[in-house]
């Protein structure tokens, strides 16, 4: 199946009702039938299918199929946010006096929880610039558990070089976790290059409307086979005692080791779980997910050429424009330019005055949505760091962000027309 036709019909078996649409099933709890198959359910023998709606949900289930089949991986997990998503993915592999490896270049939320709240766990976060990965083999050392980076930085908009940082880590055998929440799978397949683990805020383009919160890790086909004897990652393949010596990786669920190991350990244990409404809601996302990103991108392109050509406008970045210095990447790495754009003016009282001025975009944290949106991120989303680590994340003073819907171009180049006047 291409994704067009994956976004509208995997993973979903009409039930005995033969409803067309993904039922929800809003249940905390399922009836085992007998002792025996409680107790088995509880040992694992089971699968993870209707044991309690904490580690699976029928109609999260769907949601997970799809979005893994979507993607290209071998399985999913949906969880309660993406900040989840990516606090998960770390400590799924990474424990106290561990640390990992990340571009500078990030969306704020991830910079405060790398930079702060991982830290009171023991966990160093190593940055380096993902214009030189190959600095990263320098930031190497026997307890490196992972190397992180975005599809396209968020708001800087840049796109790394996925290959280069795909052979290094292979090269030290280490996981590398990418957040494609601003590319989605329809523009960009990270498995596709080398890259093992994916993750996603639900909440941006995968529900389209603003509707709900929510996560997604998505694990590449056969990673069981660079975790299994592994010694990087000893909690794969050592006894589990609070499953009774269980070791994950020998033998994995079904070739799933990694959300295995993180539904059956994380989401147990701290309940990060994602309802089954908004899982449901997610679905519906998904089966117009390929025509929404289009018409982003095609927007987002239009809108950029348009501010590259105004002389209130210092720089523009869009991965898409020729002038870019992503473009090469970006056409290798990407299908399109994304919904993402942002541009700098000359100062915070001119971005202020901008983002007073407009009346079709809305000044909103999110992005993603099927309506534009616009913030000056330095005030908002990166407020809470240091000049120096705002500096390194590309964000300047005067840099806004656009979250461009899907509105009709001309309209949204008007109004940031008059709002630049």
């Amino acid at each position: 199946m291409n994704q067009e036709t994956i976004g509208i019909h995997y993973g979903y078996e009409k039930d005995n009702q033969k409803t067309m649409a993904v039922p929800i099933y809003q249940s905390t709890a399922y009836d085992f039938g007998s002792a025996d198959f409680a107790a088995s359910s509880f040992n694992l023998e089971q699968g993870t299918d209707n044991v309690y709606t904490r580690v699976g949900n029928p109609t999260t289930a769907v949601l997970e199929r799809r979005f893994a089949e979507y993607e290209g991986g071998s399985a999913a997990l949906a969880v309660a946010s993406g900040m989840s998503a990516i606090f998960y993915s770390i400590i799924n592999v990474a424990d106290a006096g561990d640390n990992i490896i990340s571009t500078s270049q990030l969306y704020g939320g991830t910079v405060t929880l790398f930079r702060h709240t991982l830290k009171r766990l023991g966990i160093e976060v190593r940055f380096f610039d993902k214009l030189n990965p190959e600095s990263i083999d320098d930031l190497v050392d026997e307890n490196t558990k992972a190397i992180f980076f975005e599809s396209i930085a968020n708001p800087s908009i840049d796109v790394p070089d996925f290959e280069k940082i795909a052979e290094i880590a292979n090269r030290h055998k280490i996981i590398t976790i990418v957040d494609n929440t601003v590319a989605t799978p329809v523009l960009c397949k990270p498995f596709d290059f080398g890259i093992d683990v994916s993750i996603h805020s639900a909440s941006k383009y995968a529900t389209g409307q603003g509707l709900a919160i929510g996560g997604l890790i998505v694990e590449r086909k056969n990673l069981v086979e660079k975790i299994k004897d592994n010694p990087r990652y000893p909690h794969f393949n050592t006894p589990e005692v609070s499953y009774h010596g269980l070791i994950f990786a020998n033998p994995p669920v079904n070739g799933i080791l990694f959300t295995f190991r993180v539904r059956m350990i994380l989401l147990r244990d701290t309940g990060a779980v994602l309802s089954p409404f908004n899982s449901w809601l997610f679905i519906q996302g998904l089966e117009t997910l390929s025509l929404r990103m289009a018409k982003h991108s095609s927007n987002a392109l239009a809108i950029a050429k348009y501010l590259e050509s105004h002389p209130k406008v210092k720089t523009v970045n869009y991965a898409f424009l020729e002038s870019s210095k992503n473009y090469k990447r970006a056409n290798k790495y990407l299908k399109a330019g994304s919904g993402l754009v942002s541009f700098e003016v000359d100062s915070f009282d001119e971005a202020k005055k901008v983002l007073d001025s407009v009346k079709i975009f809305s000044i909103v944290a999110n992005i993603g949505d099927s309506k534009s949106t616009i913030n000056h991120s330095a005030s908002t989303t990166h407020q809470q760091l240091s000049a120096d680590e705002r500096s390194a994340c590309g964000v300047k003073d005067g840099l806004i962000r656009l979250s461009v819907g899907i509105e009709n171009e001309e309209d949204l180049i008007n109004d940031l027309k008059k709002a630049l006047a």
